[in-house]
């Protein structure tokens, strides 16, 4: 029989986070989190986005043993400004038992219908910036930082409890090899004369900060027509800045400035991180800290994570100028393969962006929707 019990204390959240760390623990593929900074995430006290979101957090046990997890969540704005009566579900991990899977699901679902809400959806985090998805295809891949890993039976469970595709996400790579000179450095410099820009470098990340707000600022602009987006609050902006900002090595992030110093385009590429976080096993102490470290200046991977342009400026050919100055700082750090993270596969405007750098697709994942009703 499978008990449900609902994690509230300090205690019953370090069950909640690690219980992966079992799951998964014999996978060379799982990228495990660090624990504290999972623990914040899931914390209202710490973690901004509950100022607009709220979550309840739930194991289920076999007997004495955890078998499960699934986070139940309501981001307000979206269900109250932007009128999508949405239940959403994340962090969900269970044994192969459709017995567990199934009641993690009710749980969620009778929390959804209690708020009135039409449907349920996951998994997927508190806003645009969490990780979203279940894995299936690519499973012989390691994951990242940014992405969960999950085993190839999550989706047939889903799909046996009544659930239907909703978005089918993919990734793609491409060795840097294949980023040809020939279709950006004349280009880029044709756009610059003609617009009036010049882009931005950095070598500290204290250089970076001054222009964090305006970046965020671009990132609402740039991504508002994408379905169920909601936008970063100030505080949140705050949140990630000093969450993430320094993991990134400064030679990673490009911003693009037009005649008035203002930002009209971002890039942020981050070194890959999977494997000193499998070195690290969910600590920063006693050696996480320098895997993350040595990660973070000598990478020969790169995942390039989120790319802005404001609405003015798309179709521009802005892009050029970004690869250009990425095509100089790779081949200085002896970058050798470039990642992308989710991106919907029915956002044909940013796969034309890669178009000339002959990408491979080599996983996809998928959000899961059924009807509360």
């Amino acid at each position: 029989m499978i008990r449900i019990q609902e994690a509230r204390n300090r205690s019953e959240m370090k069950a909640f986070v690690r219980f992966p760390f079992t799951l998964y623990k014999s996978s060379p593929y799982w990228v495990p989190p660090l624990i504290n900074d999972e623990l914040d995430a899931l914390d209202p006290g710490v973690n901004p986005v509950f100022e607009q979101a709220e979550a309840r957090y739930f194991l289920a046990f076999k007997g004495k043993r955890i078998v499960g997890r699934v986070a139940a969540i309501v981001n307000w704005t979206e269900v109250r400004h932007q009128g999508i009566p949405k239940m959403r579900f994340g962090w969900f991990d269970f044994e192969d038992d459709m017995e567990i899977s199934g009641i993690l699901l009710r749980t969620v679902a009778e929390i959804g219908k209690g708020h009135g809400l039409e449907f349920m959806e996951g998994p997927m985090g508190f806003s645009n910036l969490d990780k979203v998805g279940v894995l299936t295809e690519g499973f012989d891949h390691i994951g990242t930082m940014v992405t969960w890993y999950n085993y190839p039976y999550y989706a047939e469970h889903l799909k046996s409890h009544g659930f239907q595709l909703e978005k089918e996400y993919i990734e793609s790579k491409f060795p840097n090899a294949n980023a040809d000179p020939k279709y950006f450095v004349r280009i880029q410099e044709v756009i610059r004369k003609r617009y009036g820009l010049r882009p931005l470098n950095f070598e500290k990340t204290s250089e970076i900060l001054p222009w964090v707000d305006q970046m965020f600022d671009l990132f609402n602009d740039t991504y508002a027509r994408l379905s169920s987006f909601v936008p970063m609050s100030e505080s949140q902006k705050a949140y990630f800045k000093k969450r993430y900002i320094s993991l990134i090595n400064p030679e990673f992030i490009k911003f693009i400035l037009d005649s008035e110093d203002r930002v009209i385009a971002f890039a942020i590429v981050m070194p890959s991180f999977s494997r000193a976080l499998q070195k690290a096993r969910g600590r920063l102490y006693p050696t996480g800290f320098y895997h993350l470290l040595k990660a973070r200046k000598n990478n020969r991977d790169a995942v390039f994570y989120l790319i802005g342009i404001h609405p003015d400026y798309q179709n521009k050919g802005v892009t050029s100028i970004i690869f250009n100055e990425y095509y100089h700082a790779f081949k200085k750090r002896g970058v050798q393969m470039c990642y992308r993270t989710p991106e919907l596969a029915d956002n044909l405007a940013v796969q034309q962006i890669w178009k000339h750098f002959s990408p491979e697709v080599y996983k996809r994942r998928c959000t899961f929707r059924k009807s509360l009703k």
